[in-house]
């Protein structure tokens, strides 16, 4: 019987194969069994429209008016939105603002406060 590797992420030990992946259970974490796929997380850099590199928690200014789409709100230029979450995506910033609710902005309308 072959050792499966432990997961990466959580050192979980029971892993698990799926097709061409390793699976946790435990964390979810799912990896390349050639090991190319392991940092993912670390290759996905977000800059602002200034080409400052962007974290989860920072603050960020928008820098043009964006229309909500499917209603008549508009977030104004100078909009200051706090503790940003990034992922995965064509709109790569998730956030909440102050008056509209939840939101994904594109990093390309926004600069680093």
């Amino acid at each position: 019987m072959s050792t499966l590797p432990n997961c990466p992420k959580c050192n979980s030990e029971y892993s698990y194969e799926d097709g061409d992946m390793y699976v946790c259970p435990e964390c979810a974490h799912e990896w390349a069994k050639d090991g190319a796929a392991e940092k993912s997380d670390e290759a996905r850099v977000i800059k602002d429209s200034n080409g400052n590199i962007l974290q989860d928690g920072d603050t960020i200014t928008v820098i043009k008016d964006l229309k909500v789409k499917g209603s008549s709100l508009v977030v104004k230029v100078g909009t200051k939105v706090k503790n940003i979450r990034l992922v995965d995506g064509d709109h790569d910033i998730d956030c909440k603002i102050d008056g509209i609710g939840a939101m994904k902005l594109k990093s390309e309308f926004v600069k680093k406060a």
